[in-house]
């Protein structure tokens, strides 16, 4: 049976009835009922109605070679006839987690050449607080234990992930955060910037705000700093070019490891294989996932530096941590023939020198001067659109968030799947983009500004009356 045996709104009444989706308000859900995607192809998915959407958001952040790769299919459904599973554990491996581990650490960054799997971002992050907290315990120094994070960031949903991130709404329901870490100042210029200061200076202050933290807390108990090199679901952040410079001058001074989270990051988004290239980053541990398989399977891989690597191995003895699907050989094969097609395409490339820029200069040419905008950005193949009531002082609508709703669901309408991060717009498409798509996605966001500008001043007018 399948769902074509069901109209839409018995689909709609089976999901409210038994699905618990993430990140919802399940009670507004139930009342309007959710929008069943049925299939896609390229860069288009489909509703259950035959709808097109153009997918800015390459699913969450993850499906870069686009949709409907049948070799993909083809890998894993090879993979399941021959070992569909078998675990790491007990002096065991299969063939797919060995050559990805081998083929990842070709890709990386220098030095980062150890591989930990997961299935997830969240549990990626979850392995590297545990492992580098039990580095400092092998190093003899076990109150080297906390953690430097940002406001804003985002490093997953698990409790430990969620305590790493800085998102304010996720901290007010765990009701008892891991302890021992702390969050200071995002580089967001475009609200924390002073007017009397340049970009250079504002980076410049934005990382030394991670020293204040490490002095504050004592550089004996700091055990390393977390950040993505770009902030992608806090609303594609990108820092100054100061910034990254001093908060690794910082780390090094100190001697506090340096976590670097690539979830989204990672694979090809921003123009090369790894964030960490373009800004110049060293980090000691470095967290993948999304795009390591484009999403066809759920995989993380947890890359970890020669420094906790040596230690771990030589002093660290069994290491009690691991998860049933580490290194799932389907999932890995998946990775591998996925990393082939992006090397075999050029779509690393094709981000720098193509389509990164051309998203950037269209954004910046048709739609930064748009009456709502107060800012367009764009770093590789993401970017955002910040939403405001006044250009000249960057006044936000009234009511947080509902101008970025109003937009994403004009956008939707539009055709075009955006995201909202508060009143933030932000793109994450698939790297197969190209200047057809682009412009596509210019049009309709366009359409959907005009039309949200139009909802949002009535009821502005309609609240001063």
């Amino acid at each position: 049976m399948t769902y074509q045996n069901f109209s839409l709104k018995q689909m709609q009444e089976m999901d409210a009835a038994h699905h618990l989706h993430p990140f919802t308000d399940h009670k507004d859900l139930r009342a309007a009922g959710a929008r069943i995607i049925a299939r896609a192809e390229g860069a288009y998915v489909y509703d259950t109605e035959g709808e097109a959407i153009l997918d800015a958001m390459a699913g969450l952040w993850c499906v870069n070679v686009g949709y409907g790769r049948r070799e993909l299919a083809e890998v894993a459904y090879q993979q399941m006839l021959e070992l569909p599973y078998y675990n790491s554990f007990f002096r065991c491996t299969t063939p797919s987690p060995v050559l990805l581990a081998r083929k990842i650490a070709e890709i990386a960054p220098p030095g980062m050449r150890q591989v930990f799997y997961g299935s997830s971002g969240s549990e990626a992050n979850d392995t590297a607080l545990r492992l580098v907290r039990h580095y400092w315990a092998l190093e003899g120094r076990p109150e080297k234990n906390r953690v430097i994070s940002r406001q804003h960031a985002y490093h997953g949903s698990t409790i430990a992930a969620a305590s790493l991130g800085g998102m304010a709404a996720m901290h007010g329901q765990l009701h008892g955060a891991v302890p021992n870490i702390a969050h200071v100042m995002p580089p967001y210029a475009f609200e924390l910037k002073r007017a009397d200061e340049s970009e250079h200076d504002f980076g410049l202050r934005a990382a030394r705000a991670v020293e204040d933290a490490i002095l504050e807390a004592g550089p004996d108990t700091v055990a390393a700093f977390i950040g993505e090199p770009v902030m992608g679901a806090g609303g594609v952040k990108i820092p100054p070019d100061s910034y990254w410079p001093e908060v690794q001058r910082i780390c090094r001074k100190h001697d506090v490891l340096l976590m670097l989270d690539e979830v989204i990051t990672g694979y090809g988004r921003t123009g090369a294989w790894f964030a960490a290239e373009r800004l110049g980053i060293e980090p000691d541990t470095m967290t993948t996932a999304k795009a390591l398989t484009s999403g066809y399977q759920p995989l993380s891989a947890l890359l970890v530096g020669e420094r906790i690597a040596a230690t771990l191995v030589d002093k660290g003895g069994e290491f009690f941590h691991g998860y049933t699907y580490s290194g799932h050989p389907v999932a890995c094969a998946v990775a591998l023939r996925n990393i082939e097609i992006i090397e075999r395409e050029g779509l690393v490339e094709r981000v720098a020198a193509d389509t990164g820029p051309y998203l950037a200069d269209a954004l910046a040419e048709r739609i930064a001067g748009h009456p709502i905008v107060g800012e367009v950005r764009a770093f590789g193949l993401m970017a955002a659109i910040e939403i405001v009531a006044d250009k000249a002082t960057r006044r936000r609508f009234a009511g947080e968030g509902a101008a970025g709703v109003a937009v994403r669901d004009a956008a939707i309408e539009a055709g075009l799947m955006l995201r909202a991060v508060g009143d933030t717009m932000i793109l994450s498409p698939p790297l197969i983009w190209t200047h057809q798509e682009i412009d596509i996605a210019c049009e309709r966001i366009r359409a959907a500004l005009d039309a949200a500008h139009g909802r949002l001043g009535g009821a502005a007018a309609a609240a001063a009356s």
